[in-house]
């Protein structure tokens, strides 16, 4: 089984910058796309940003021009590059991915735990 380990949340100003990574673990496995989404209180889950094994990005509309997800192939690890936050970015951000489990033979579709980030004015 595939896993993913979220780790950068915290406690930050408004303006300040946060840097969030996910690190999928595991045996005989591929991994597509990886992302990130985040579920304010009170609210649904919503994309954050998303990137392809080709490394094609999507965004909020909402961060834009603010935030930066990149990945390392290699590593199986996908990062969230957070800057100029505001107080409505607060949530919690979880990790996204989906590829190929080479033992089982199947696709899969997995979730990290999630990680908080609380963005303060």
């Amino acid at each position: 089984q595939v896993q993913l380990v979220e780790s950068g949340g915290g406690l930050v100003q408004a303006g300040g910058s946060l840097r969030l990574s996910c690190a999928a673990s595991g045996t005989f496995f591929s991994i597509n796309a990886m992302g990130w989404y985040r579920q304010a209180p009170g609210k649904e889950r919503e994309l954050v940003a998303r990137i392809s094994a080709s490394g094609s990005t999507n965004y909020a509309e909402s961060v834009k021009g603010r935030f930066t997800i990149s990945r390392d192939n290699a590593k199986n690890t996908v990062y969230l590059q957070m800057n100029s936050l505001k107080p409505e970015d607060t949530g919690v951000y979880h990790c996204n991915a989906d590829g190929f489990d080479y033992r089982t033979g199947r696709t899969f579709d997995y979730w990290g735990q999630g990680t908080q980030v609380t963005v303060s004015s």
